[in-house]
């Protein structure tokens, strides 16, 4: 971009921009000429994706503040206007969590919408992230808007958005909105108090009160043994991770008859600065649930739950005999729920169906062999399991469980998004029946692998802030060292993936980038496309390696997984398919740690 250029979008940027500090410091960075960090803050607008907007908040068109959250509420409602012609009267829904500015972005948004005559349900309080979409499902909205940055560090904001079907949105309709983001940069109005104004109350609704409770009558009704979760001697010890989750946290243990849990004093109530943990990421494991395992030993409880800032995850920790505390990952949590649901539904006559994502653990599609239930994996991401369980429900399947593996769950049909706080309640009903057997959690997880195999992950990532290195690497795994044309015109260039990684035959390749699947007729994934997304099956173990990149950080997630008859033997092997995969796929050559 040309120093002229660059300086112009600063310029524009200062013209459309209503809070005079952050105008004041573009204009102070143009007149240092520093035009490396005007690059970072001007250069490249947010995108708007199936996740909606995520970013660092602060000044420019690059991160999260009023002037973009208004840009993103004008696209969404002239697409709206223009493709639901009852939007008016069905309206959209409008929450936020208790991070810096998500109220006022939330009231931003709202104005828009009311300029247009359009009903706004609209939550003056912090909520929930599940409440945005149960709402929408509940009141038949046109759409849901969330004002949250869910588990990511303080300095971060986020606009999430719901479709008519209560899903995150997919395909084409996040290009179809980003479409008219752009069309429509200039602000139509700036004010935060509309939604206050006495000439706007006809449009206004705030049912709080009314949806809380059917949220909670509906959690009620997953329950199975409310006797006993009354008379369970177990303590549950909860944190909050200083988010939104404890009032509703709170409502679902009640409604599955519990006692009251133990609260985290210090993580409970909402903090947008998150004063005791870097990364309020209940994912992370023991290190974030310091305070909550010293809690849970001062006070006799031997289960941790944990729900991230905006509620939507899940994390637990139990207390073993020997007094260590055992952390679960998402996979093992995944199981652990579907497995119970499982149990709960088997003899209902209904036809039943669970989905997990396709980097979540293969042991839920083995439990679907062995049991005789359905099963169906779906891309990364709730837009994806939301709506392949709506599309399942339509085929007649009851859809009690989806999960994936990064802490998210989806429980019953009442919502079609992951929902940290009905999966506490199904969880801790869970441990409340196995403590009635004198068996621990991880006791139970144990048997479920002695009886479908030992299932093993190693999930983790690189980080790699340099998208050109990302793309060489993935390039370098699909057609080697040097790129050479293909002979089939559906490639660019002659397929080279590597025939084995640590010393077992691949057997099969996914990749989801380029549409191609070595195991169907036609070589065409069955899956959409995706982003950078490679996946190999080994002739060995039920082992699959997937690489693919994050769509909201600069980090190339790989899982691992096979399954073994023992522990010991899974682990050995699963070391031995790590090393191979480092070796295999070159990641020395692009310095990825």
């Amino acid at each position: 971009m040309t120093e002229t250029n660059l300086y112009k979008l600063a310029e524009n940027y200062c013209q459309l921009e209503h809070d005079a500090s952050y105008k004041e410091y573009i204009q102070k960075l143009c007149n240092e000429k520093d035009e490396k960090q005007l690059e970072a803050l001007v250069k490249k607008p947010l995108t708007f994706g199936t996740a909606g907007l995520r970013a660092e908040m602060g000044p420019g068109f690059s991160r999260m503040n009023g002037l973009t959250v208004i840009q993103a509420s004008q696209g969404l409602c002239t697409y709206l206007l223009e493709v639901d012609p009852e939007v008016k009267t069905k309206g959209v829904v409008i929450g936020h969590d208790h991070r810096h500015h998500s109220e006022s972005f939330a009231r931003l948004a709202a104005a828009i919408f009311l300029s247009k005559g359009i009903r706004v349900i609209f939550y003056h309080k912090n909520v929930c992230t599940p409440l945005v979409p149960f709402t929408v499902y509940q009141c038949g909205t046109s759409c849901g808007i969330m004002v949250t940055a869910s588990h990511n560090p303080k300095q971060y904001n986020g606009y999430k958005v719901y479709w008519s079907n209560a899903c995150q949105i997919i395909p084409p309709t996040d290009k179809g909105i980003a479409d008219k983001i752009k069309e429509n940069q200039i602000p139509w109005l700036w004010d935060e108090n509309m939604v206050d104004n006495k000439d706007y109350a006809n449009l206004v609704v705030d049912p709080y009160d009314e949806m809380v409770n059917k949220y909670k009558e509906c959690i009620a009704g997953l329950a199975r043994h409310k006797e006993d979760n009354q008379n369970t001697k177990l303590k549950f010890c909860y944190t909050a991770m200083h988010g939104v989750g404890l009032p509703f946290a709170r409502n679902s243990f009640e409604a599955f008859g519990f006692k009251p849990f133990i609260e985290v004093e210090q993580q409970v109530n909402p903090d947008p600065d998150f004063s005791t943990v870097e990364f309020p990421n209940p994912e992370e494991g023991k290190g974030v649930l310091d305070l909550s395992i010293a809690k849970a030993n001062e006070t006799g409880a031997t289960v941790i739950l944990a729900n991230d800032p905006d509620a939507d995850r899940l994390a637990i920790a139990e207390k073993q005999r020997d007094g260590t505390w055992f952390s679960f990952n998402g996979n093992q949590i995944g199981v652990l729920i579907g497995s119970y649901m499982w149990e709960n539904f088997k003899d209902s006559g209904e036809k039943i169906a669970m989905i997990n994502s396709t980097v979540s653990t293969k042991m839920l599609e083995k439990i679907a062999k062995v049991e005789n239930f359905y099963f169906e994996e779906t891309l990364t991401g709730f837009k994806w399991l939301g709506n392949k369980a709506i599309e399942l429900r339509k085929k007649g399947y009851t859809v009690p469980f989806a999960f994936e593996e990064a802490i998210g769950f989806m429980c019953g049909e009442f919502i079609n998004d992951k929902d940290g706080i009905s999966a506490l309640a199904i969880l801790s009903e869970l441990a409340a029946q196995l403590d009635k057997k004198d068996m621990k959690i991880y006791e139970y997880l144990e048997s479920l692998y002695k009886k479908y195999g030992y299932f093993m992950c190693n999930n983790y990532y690189f980080i790699c802030n340099d998208q050109e290195v990302i793309n060489a690497f993935f390039d370098n795994i699909r057609y080697g060292d040097v790129k050479e044309p293909s002979d089939d015109p559906n490639y660019e260039y002659k397929l080279k993936y590597p025939k084995e990684i640590g010393g077992k035959k691949i057997i099969n390749i996914r990749d989801l980038t380029i549409d191609y699947d070595s195991s169907t007729p036609d070589h065409k994934a069955l899956l959409p496309k995706s982003s950078q997304m490679i996946t190999f099956r080994l002739d060995s173990n039920d082992c699959a390696i997937t690489l693919r990149t994050s769509g909201t950080e600069p980090k190339i997630k790989y899982y691992i997984e096979l399954s073994g008859e023992s522990r010991e033997i899974a682990e050995r092997e699963l070391k031995v398919v790590f090393e191979g995969m480092i070796e295999a796929l070159n990641t020395r050559k692009y310095n990825l740690k």
